[in-house]
């Protein structure tokens, strides 16, 4: 099984980029629901935090900048799912716009993390993926890999 070199992009924008560690929102984009989580850069840590369960983009928006206000995160970071072979898919282009609408919205660094197998290992793991722990998983993963950058 191939696995690509590089598992995380940076949204570039006229957001700022701000090097400060701090506390990190992730999400895990879907259709009816998106799942969050929370971790720290000093920690390096992850942790569920919610599942937003709305189709409105209206009330999806509203719930996160709820979250952005409460938790005052650094950056974002969005799940971005494609086949096993890295081709592009349809969640691929949702979860693009997701993380667009995001930094158009907050203003804030956003960073899209490879999500093809998360799902998968947590399925494995609990005989079922939830949102939150994937969302979690997703942030986990990218504090994983940037220790090496």
């Amino acid at each position: 099984m191939d696995t690509p070199e590089k598992t995380t992009y940076r949204l570039s924008g006229k957001e700022k980029m701000n090097n400060t560690p701090g506390v990190i929102l992730a999400f895990d984009f879907g259709l009816k629901r998106i799942g969050t989580a929370i971790g720290n850069e000093l920690s390096r840590t992850a942790r569920p935090l919610e599942i937003i369960n709305a189709e409105a983009n209206d009330i999806r928006f509203a719930k996160i900048g709820e979250l952005i206000e409460e938790w005052q995160p650094v950056k974002l970071i969005v799940g971005l799912p494609s086949y096993p072979d890295g081709t592009e898919h349809e969640m691929t282009r949702r979860c693009k716009r997701f993380a667009n609408q995001l930094r158009g919205r907050f203003s804030l660094e956003i960073i899209m993390v490879d999500e093809r197998y998360s799902s998968s290992v947590l399925h494995f793991q609990r005989g079922k993926a939830d949102d939150a722990h994937a969302a979690a998983l997703i942030l986990q993963q990218y504090f994983d890999e940037s220790i090496s950058d």
